[in-house]
């Protein structure tokens, strides 16, 4: 497990940075505006008042504070990690004919295609999501879903259980994504086997994650695909630019430009109430408060995002390192 960082083992330019921590929870603390994800009826009932921010560094130091190790389904987030698995098995050529990789101004759920191409615009909307995970390559249902869950596994340094209660709540909800898949179906982007790749992206989507593990995750990505805290290979190194860029163009949903603009950092976030963000070579960072904007993002969490890139200096086109010192 990573230690958490504390005064004694950090040096003396790092105290500002652990007072900035405490001091965005508990500016943020008291925010009650946005609604719960409750289209999913198992969301709906999380406790809007939890709130965490953690954040890992290449090096393996954790930095925390809140409701950090309170569970919650990772959503779509794990759409990140699916795409990456499905990099690994099939190449990045051969990924690119299936799904594309232009943001899109369209909600996350648009059942939408690109007209010329027939693929989905990207990975990180729920169209090329649930194509990426129809590559995941195994023997049936089982295999897979082991696969999936043994990729989890290395990427936060546990192992990985499904939500069997969100997993059904989203099973029996989820007509729109049967719609996504048959549409998809209609112009061979997928296989036959829509009912086995919708059950795999449902239960990728509940696994439980934690606002720590959200950092490690993300700190494994900064690490060029290592796990900063186990020292495992959760991602083999080439495919790690391909994930960055789509999520740094994407992975805020409708709202990914104004969070390039604002934030500067790869990043996705989840209906869950999860962001996590990526500083390559320095860090990860993971916020979890379940309240949502009209896009489905994290209110607190893009505030918090937005403050600690200015306070830091965390945009890709400002950050010299000058105030990352641990």
């Amino acid at each position: 497990m990573a230690k958490q960082a504390n005064s004694e083992d950090l040096e003396i330019v790092s105290a500002p940075f652990l007072a900035v921590l405490n001091d965005l929870y508990s500016k943020y603390k008291s925010q009650t505006e946005g609604t719960l994800a409750n289209y999913i009826p198992e969301l709906a009932k999380v406790n809007p008042e939890l709130f965490s921010i953690c954040i890992v560094t290449v090096d393996g130091q954790t930095y925390q504070v809140g409701d950090y190790q309170q569970q919650f389904t990772i959503q779509s987030i794990s759409k990140v990690f699916a795409y990456g698995l499905a990099l690994e098995d099939h190449g990045r050529d051969y990924v690119l004919t299936r799904v594309g990789v232009e943001p899109t101004g369209d909600a996350f759920n648009a059942i939408i295609l690109d007209e010329t191409s027939k693929r989905p615009y990207n990975p990180m909307v729920n169209a090329g999501a649930i194509a990426t995970t129809s590559l995941i390559k195994g023997s049936g249902a089982t295999e897979r879903l082991n696969r999936v869950l043994g990729m989890f596994r290395r990427y936060t340094g546990r192992d990985a259980l499904v939500d069997i209660s969100a997993f059904i709540s989203e099973r029996s909800t989820g007509h729109r994504n049967r719609a996504i898949a048959h549409l998809m179906l209609n112009f061979g982007m997928i296989d036959q086997n829509i009912e086995e790749t919708l059950d795999l992206y449902f239960q990728q989507c509940a696994v439980m994650v934690n606002c720590q593990d959200l950092a490690v995750m993300a700190a494994t990505l900064a690490n060029k695909g290592i796990n900063p805290v186990t020292g495992e290979q959760g991602l083999d190194s080439r495919y790690i630019k391909d994930i960055l860029s789509v999520m740094n163009t994407c992975g805020m949903y409708n709202f990914a430009g104004e969070w390039a603009y604002k934030v500067g950092i790869p990043a996705k976030s989840g209906v869950c109430g999860g962001i996590m963000a990526v500083v390559p070579h320095k860090m990860g960072i993971g916020v979890f408060s379940p309240l949502l904007d009209v896009r489905g993002n994290s209110v607190r969490g893009v505030k918090v995002c937005e403050e600690l890139s200015q306070r830091l200096g965390l945009h890709l086109f400002e950050c010299s390192g000058d105030r990352l010192k641990f």
